[in-house]
């Protein structure tokens, strides 16, 4: 008996905001290397989730969620990036893998496989969190609605926290990406630096802890990343928009700002498996989420 081809190619996974795109990154590569909050937004940049499999690898394309641009007057240049990266994400793709959430489908859902078909992509409807649904028995008829007029390469209800039914989707998604080698070596995971991978960990805990207060006002840069022997040196300087806000992130006598950096420390450690000394420092750049430039100084790209 013959061994099947190996396979490899490029997956866009799109979806309107919150649905889990990243959760299903994470969970397929084995690897925290998009982070997680439950705050709409929180991907801002396209990343490369790297896959490896027995049969194949499949490169993941984690963007920003996908939604209608509402035009200059009223999105800022933050969302407008975000878009346009989102968009860009379709370009040199092989598949592309619609996440929605179980049980919903609204305009938001319909406007992004519009995006997808017009493109020309096959497109794989991935219905997660079906964990969560309290009723069980609304699944098949939700699927056949929605299925209904749109032609889905597969249709696989998953729950991505939990890990269930991914073994099926990748399935699926090897068959629809090109016989060839590897693209990427097997250890490797994403195609993001540490660097990068540090600063989007501090944003991932002010994602988390600050989200009623300052969901979209804060950003990270990082101005030192040293390997000192076993140990890693990071500096993380955590930006804001005014200086209440600054005050609000370094909570009283220090202590948000402190455990900010504790858990982002902790969970660098998790991914880079070295110890790491982390400091913070909170300043203040007026309007930077408005500004095109600073958000290029601040490694935001389309």
């Amino acid at each position: 008996m013959s061994t099947p081809p190996f396979r490899a190619g490029h997956v866009a996974v799109i979806g309107r905001p919150n649905v889990g795109k990243s959760t299903l990154t994470n969970a397929l590569v084995g690897a925290k290397v998009s982070i997680v909050s439950n705050r709409p937004q929180t991907t801002r940049h396209r990343l490369l989730g790297i896959a490896s499999f027995e049969a194949g690898q499949l490169v993941l394309v984690d963007t920003p969620g996908l939604h209608r641009d509402q035009g200059k007057s009223t999105a800022s240049a933050m969302h407008r990036m975000m878009n346009r990266a989102a968009r860009g994400a379709l370009e040199g793709v092989d598949v592309a893998a619609l996440v929605v959430q179980a049980g919903r489908w609204d305009e938001a859902d319909a406007f992004a496989y519009e995006a997808l078909s017009n493109a020309g992509l096959p497109v794989v409807l991935i219905v997660n969190q079906v964990d969560r649904l309290k009723d069980k028995t609304a699944l098949l008829p939700y699927l056949a609605k929605v299925s209904e007029g749109r032609d889905f390469a597969g249709v696989h209800p998953i729950s991505a926290l939990k890990r269930n039914g991914l073994e099926a989707l990748v399935e699926t998604l090897l068959k629809l990406v090109p016989e060839q080698p590897a693209i990427y070596g097997e250890d490797e995971i994403t195609d993001k630096s540490q660097r990068f991978l540090a600063g989007e960990m501090v944003r991932e805990q002010l994602m988390r802890q600050l989200g009623n207060e300052l969901p979209y006002a804060t950003t990270v840069e990082i101005e030192k990343f040293e390997v000192d022997g076993a140990l890693l040196r990071i500096g993380a300087v955590i930006w804001v928009e005014r200086d209440g806000q600054k005050a609000i992130v370094i909570g009283k006598g220090g202590e948000r700002l402190r455990e900010i950096g504790s858990k982002a420390r902790q969970h660098m450690e998790r991914l880079f498996g070295a110890k790491v000394f982390l400091e913070t420092w909170v300043r203040v750049r007026q309007g930077w989420s408005d500004d095109e430039a600073a958000l290029r100084a601040f490694g935001y790209h389309d």
